[in-house]
């Protein structure tokens, strides 16, 4: 295990951010000098849990965030702090409703069956400026902007910060574009163990914003902070491998899409679960504005509708780009980088444990066609049809754990409430003379 002291003695080290990432995607953190992270390591850095977004209460006892030392990431545009996720523990136990600790928990019962699943991410996000309220870049106005040459480099010293500091940490970037709406960008690293793409997708969307300020810009993972604009994306690369890393258990050249009978399973629980998985994998109010959207500027939402599968086409739910792995097209930039990652597993392995039929590749432009196919179950059309249909898929909540399921359900569930008393400007326009 890595001793952090010895750490920050060899690297220049000052401080530690001790991270934890609550049930709506907040990053929390405390800042921990040096000199103080041996205990730290050993004890955990204590909170609130209540003043931030877990089921708790004021009346519970401190929560204990106890960092992962194995994970430890030294800020590439601020060398004297490290960040560090960590897990929560209240009392000498696991909080269940953590999302660290549910993704650990389902690693874990992958683990125990010989399996490791590997993820990468597709990560969009927009650049804004300092308001919030407008693109950044006044230039970026094509009606199709999606890898704009032109608007790519007048981003170039944001965008090329961010690939340069994931070059140096040693995530493999590969790709980094401007995508389909204006404002908006994608990058590429390799995918990884679900535990480590989903730290990563944590530190990244913190570096993202953190560069992003450093150059007088916003940056938000929203996922339709536009009308008109294609939405923010976040898709899920997956595949399963045997308890080594080497032999891919879902690849099968024998089979239809190179997909084997494993995968077929995996992929079968992702389809079976799909209307109660968007509960996480599609998590605010405004997450259904992307993934029921009207056509965009660009001709295309870019995002699913419907629970269906197909081979190399983006118009459906999950596609089979090539062998051995599929690409789960339904979350946005708003999922939580833990809970991610233990949805889908959960729903991988209920798949497994069932045998679980996928149903039929569907080989049709669902954006075209979509309305022929009467035997396919829509996707949620708000979020609390998704909250619904998560509390109504018992094998799902199972699968996540009875703890954090009942408290993300109850949250979300206030957090909806919270919305439907909340007064807009369309309702006043609409209401005001009748």
């Amino acid at each position: 295990m890595t001793d952090l002291a010895a750490y920050a003695a060899d690297r220049g080290i000052k401080y530690f951010m001790i991270s934890y990432t609550d049930l709506f995607g907040g990053q929390r953190a405390k800042l921990v000098p040096a000199q103080a992270i041996a205990g730290m390591q050993q004890d955990g850095a204590g909170f609130a849990g209540f003043a931030t977004w877990l089921d708790l209460t004021p009346a519970h006892p401190d929560m204990l965030a106890v960092p992962d030392a194995s994970a430890v990431i030294q800020l590439p545009w601020k060398p004297e702090v490290a960040w560090l996720p960590a897990d929560c523990v209240m009392e000498g136990e696991a909080v269940a409703q953590a999302p660290r600790n549910v993704l650990r928990r389902l690693v874990a019962e992958a683990a125990a069956q010989g399996l490791r699943v590997k993820t990468g991410i597709e990560a969009e996000f927009f650049l804004l400026s300092p308001e919030g309220t407008a693109i950044s870049d006044a230039a970026d106005t094509a009606d199709k902007p999606c890898y704009d040459q032109q608007a790519v480099m007048r981003r170039y010293d944001v965008i090329a910060e961010i690939c340069d500091y994931m070059l140096d940490l040693g995530w493999g970037p590969y790709q980094n574009d401007h995508e389909d709406a204006n404002g908006q960008f994608e990058m590429n690293w390799d995918y990884a163990d679900a535990l480590v793409t989903a730290d990563r997708h944590s530190f990244f969307k913190f570096m993202v914003k953190s560069v992003a300020e450093k150059h007088g810009l916003r940056a938000t993972f929203m996922p339709k902070p536009f009308a008109g604009l294609t939405g923010n994306g976040c898709h899920a690369h997956v595949s399963v491998w045997d308890a080594e890393g080497r032999v891919n258990a879902f690849a099968d050249p024998s089979k239809e899409l190179g997909l084997s009978g494993q995968g077929r399973s995996f992929l079968g629980g992702i389809m079976t679960h799909a209307e109660g998985l968007a509960a996480i994998t599609n998590p605010t109010v405004n997450s259904y504005k992307r993934i029921n959207a009207p056509r965009t500027t660009s001709g295309a939402t870019w995002a699913p509708n419907a629970v269906t599968w197909t081979g190399n086409n983006r118009t459906h739910m999950v596609r089979v780009p090539g062998p051995g792995r599929f690409e789960l097209r339904l979350p946005d930039g708003a999922a939580n980088p833990y809970l991610l990652q233990a949805a889908i597993i959960a729903a991988g392995l209920s798949g497994l444990a069932s045998g679980a039929d996928p149903g039929p590749c569907r080989d049709i432009d669902m954006y075209a066609e979509g309305h022929l196919v009467t035997d396919a179950p829509r996707l949620p059309l708000n979020l609390l049809d998704a909250l619904r249909a998560f509390d109504a898929d018992e094998g799902l909540k199972a699968m996540l754990g009875p703890d954090f399921s009942a408290s993300y359900i109850r949250m979300k569930m206030q957090e909806w409430t919270d919305f439907t008393a909340h007064f807009t400007d369309w309702e006043r326009r609409t209401t005001l003379d009748i």
